[in-house]
C-alpha cells in the first residue's frame, strides 16, 4: 500500500506544478499503477479521480470483482449515468486534468454537464511518474529481460535453413509461454533476407535461405512488465557488405549506450547513433527514432528521438535500437533496453551483439 501512496503523491506533486487540484485518470494501466486495482473495462466507464486534498475516488462498474477497493469507490451498473456521478464529485469551479486515454464518449458529456469548467490534457502528470521505475518495477524489468535473453538464444539455435518466418514466430511465442510469461509484449518480428528491410515486417511464409540476414525483434510480458530486444543474424554465410553494415549498427548502439546517464538529453543519444551511421553514408537508411520508453506496455509515453530535448532521469527504462534498411536487399537492427542508474546505465540484455552465423 505504501508503494501506491508514494506513486499517487508523485502524481499530485506533478499536478500542483501544472496548477491542477483535480484530475481524472482513465488508463487501466495507470489506475493499476496508482491503486493496485486491475480491471480491463472494455467499453465501460472506469476512472480514478485524484484530488489535491486527498479523498481520491474510484468509479467502478459492479460487473468487476474488486473486493477491497483502496479508496472511496462509487459503484455503478450498465444502466447508471456514470458521467453524471463524476459530475457530482468534481469541483466545477477549478480546472480538471484529463489523461490522454479517456474516450470522447465520456469526456464530452462531462464537459456538457459541467459548463464553464476548464478541462486540460494532463497525462504527463502520470506518464512522467510511470517513466521513472521504482525498485520493484526495476526488478520486474530485469526479470522480464532475463527471460527475453533466454528466448532469443533458443530462437537463434532453433532456426534452420528452409524454415518459414511463421514457424519461427510460433516457436518464439511458445518459448515465452514455457518460461512463464503471460504473453508476448508485441507480435514477434521474424524477418528473413529482403524482408528485414521493412522494420515492422510481419512474419509470412518466406523460407530461410543461406546468406539471408535474420532480424528477430521479440519481447515477453511477465508480471505485467514488458521486455524488448532485437538481434540480427546470418544464415550460414554473410555477405561482407552486410556484415560490415551490421557492425556499423552495433557500434551505433554501443555509442549511444555509452552516453546514457542522468542529465543527458535524449536527443543527444539519438544523435550519437545517427551521426555515426550518417558519417558512413547510410543516414537516409536509418528511418526511425533511436528508441522508445517501455514498462507495462511495450511503448510507453516518451521516446529517444531528435525531437525530444528532455533529459534522462534515474529509473527510466528505454530502448536503444539503431538500424539500417536497404529496400529490397537487407536490414539490420540491434536493440537493447537500458535502465538509467545514478551514474550511468544498466543494459538489461546480455545476448551477444556481434553478428554470428546460424541455421
Amino acid at each position: 500500500m505504501e508503494r501506491y501512496q508514494a506513486r499517487v503523491q508523485n502524481v499530485l506533486e506533478a499536478m500542483e506544478c501544472q496548477g491542477l487540484e483535480q484530475m481524472i485518470v482513465s488508463d487501466p494501466s495507470s489506475i493499476w499503477y496508482l491503486t493496485g486495482v486491475d480491471v480491463e473495462p472494455f467499453e465501460r466507464l472506469f476512472a480514478l479521480y485524484l484530488r489535491k486534498n486527498g479523498g481520491n475516488i474510484l468509479f467502478l462498474n459492479k460487473l468487476f470483482h474488486v473486493p477491497q477497493p483502496p479508496c472511496e469507490t462509487v459503484w455503478m451498473t450498465d444502466t447508471d449515468d456514470g458521467v453524471g456521478m463524476i459530475a457530482e464529485k468534481v469541483d466545477k469551479t477549478k480546472p480538471l486534468g484529463i489523461d490522454k486515454e479517456w474516450p470522447a464518449r465520456f469526456l464530452l458529456p462531462l464537459m456538457q454537464a459541467c459548463p464553464g469548467m476548464e478541462c486540460r490534457l494532463a497525462s504527463d502528470c502520470v506518464d512522467d511518474a510511470r517513466a521513472c521505475k521504482d525498485e520493484t518495477e526495476q526488478q520486474l524489468m530485469r526479470e522480464s529481460s532475463r527471460i527475453n535473453d533466454q528466448v532469443m538464444r533458443r530462437a537463434a539455435a532453433f532456426l534452420k535453413e528452409g524454415m518459414t518466418e511463421r514457424e519461427g514466430e510460433a516457436y518464439i511465442r511458445a518459448q515465452f509461454k514455457e518460461l512463464g510469461c503471460e504473453d508476448v509484449s508485441f507480435a514477434p518480428i521474424v524477418s528473413f533476407g529482403a524482408n528485414a528491410a521493412d522494420p515492422h515486417h510481419m512474419p509470412d511464409d518466406t523460407r530461410l535461405k543461406a546468406g539471408d540476414c535474420i532480424v528477430l525483434d521479440i519481447g515477453g510480458r511477465r508480471q505485467r512488465y514488458c521486455s524488448d530486444m532485437t538481434r540480427t543474424y546470418f544464415c550460414k554465410t554473410a555477405d561482407p557488405k552486410h556484415a560490415a553494415l551490421h557492425d556499423l549498427v552495433r557500434r551505433a548502439n554501443e555509442a549511444a549506450e555509452a552516453l546514457v546517464k542522468p542529465g543527458v538529453r535524449l536527443c543527444d543519444l539519438d544523435a550519437a547513433a545517427r551521426d555515426l551511421i550518417a558519417a558512413e553514408g547510410y543516414g537516409e537508411y536509418f528511418t526511425h527514432r533511436l528508441g522508445h520508453f517501455i514498462g507495462q506496455t511495450d511503448h510507453e509515453k516518451g521516446d529517444v528521438s531528435s525531437a525530444n530535448t528532455a533529459v534522462a532521469k534515474e529509473g527510466m527504462v528505454f530502448s536503444i535500437e539503431p538500424g539500417i534498411y536497404l529496400p529490397g536487399e537487407f536490414g539490420a537492427r540491434v536493440e537493447d533496453l537500458v535502465l538509467v542508474t545514478a551514474d550511468g546505465c544498466e543494459v538489461l540484455n546480455q545476448v551477444e551483439k556481434h553478428w554470428s552465423l546460424i541455421g
